[in-house]
């Protein structure tokens, strides 16, 4: 039986790892085992960039957190070695760790992910990573909804200018 330190740093583990599961936009889940220091580092510094936070959490304590944040589908891919990646980005974690794992080969592997709440599967995190960043997803939203007023703009300044010529024409044919 753990003394009761140990046993409260556990609980304050869990209701750490659960908040930030719950506040989180996007999560990812990994299998790191076999991947060298050097290469988890580089990892771990590209993530720090994107503004994701990346640990290794223990697969009990991991149990405990899922269960009382609704992410209880996560139980069955919660054994051998874990790392747990999660951001406010919806896209970032995944592209970053998709694209880590297409380079490692077999030694690193997407185990699952979760979506607002909602367990994403491997292939729904793949397809997650394939999005283009917020940014760029602005960008084109903001694009379709200006391209409508862009073109009433030139049709309203077609009417003027051909009034505006009418116009002018009438004056010289007056004025000679």
């Amino acid at each position: 039986m753990p003394n009761a330190k140990v046993l409260e740093r556990k609980k304050a583990v869990v209701v750490e790892l659960a908040g930030a599961m719950k506040n989180a936009a996007t999560g990812v889940l990994v299998d790191y085992k076999g991947i060298s220091v050097e290469a988890d580092t580089k990892l771990r510094v590209e993530l720090r960039k994107a503004g994701v936070t990346y640990k290794v959490v223990k697969n009990t304590l991991m149990r405990r957190a899922v269960q009382g944040i609704g992410l209880e589908a996560l139980g069955p891919v919660l054994n051998g070695t874990t790392a747990l990646a999660v951001s406010g980005d919806a896209v970032a974690p995944a592209k970053i760790l998709c694209e880590y794992a297409k380079k490692s080969g077999d030694k690193f592997k997407i185990k699952a992910g979760f979506v607002e709440g909602r367990v994403i599967n491997v292939a729904e995190v793949q397809t997650l990573a394939e999005l283009p960043p917020r940014e760029q997803l602005i960008a084109r939203a903001l694009g379709g909804l200006n391209a409508p007023i862009s073109g009433l703009v030139s049709v309203l300044n077609g009417n003027l200018r051909g009034l505006a010529v009418a116009l002018n024409a009438i004056a010289e044919k007056k004025s000679a």
